[in-house]
């Protein structure tokens, strides 16, 4: 469609975005993997790509969900320690669309934009619900305690038991 001319902006990932924006059909406006312009976009740190989970479930399976953060956590740790060589040697072939060089561009596009221990920022709970609120109103008029709907104690736990990652 943003070939086609059909749409005049987007908000996507990689590697759809470096796919865009190599072949010159698209011009990055606010580039929010890095750091920076998504805190000017979302007016604090913007959290993504994290585990979400009913709470019955962490009740029932908080070993499963241990080992998931313990996962996340190491990778994160090795994913700030690895270069572009490495972490396309560990990427499924499918996942590279057949241009092993868009994905590492994306990659390192965002890499500084991960977390580097798992960790969500402090103010990122109140940064992502006051941007959920900004496109419905109905959450924007909603009384929540953001320390009942995240937590950084599973990462923290992997955090100690993983400390080189």
């Amino acid at each position: 469609a943003m070939r086609a001319g059909q749409i005049d902006a987007i908000s996507n990932l990689d590697p759809v975005i470096t796919l865009l924006q190599r072949s010159g059909d698209l011009k990055i406006v606010s580039d929010t993997r890095i750091v920076s312009e998504a805190e000017k976009v979302f007016g604090g740190p913007m959290p993504a790509a994290c585990l979400y989970c009913p709470q019955p479930f962490i009740d029932k399976n908080p070993n499963t969900v241990q080992a998931m953060a313990n996962a996340i956590v190491r990778a994160n740790k090795w994913i700030q320690k690895a270069g572009a060589g490495d972490i396309i040697k560990v990427v499924p072939e499918s996942y590279l669309l057949g241009d092993r060089a868009v994905y590492i561009d994306g990659f390192l596009a965002a890499q500084k934009a991960l977390s580097p221990d798992g960790l969500f920022p402090t103010k990122g709970p109140e940064t992502a619900f006051r941007a959920l609120g900004s496109v419905d109103a109905a959450i924007a008029k909603a009384k929540l305690d953001l320390s009942a709907v995240y937590t950084n104690s599973f990462a923290q736990k992997a955090n100690a038991k993983y400390p080189k990652g």
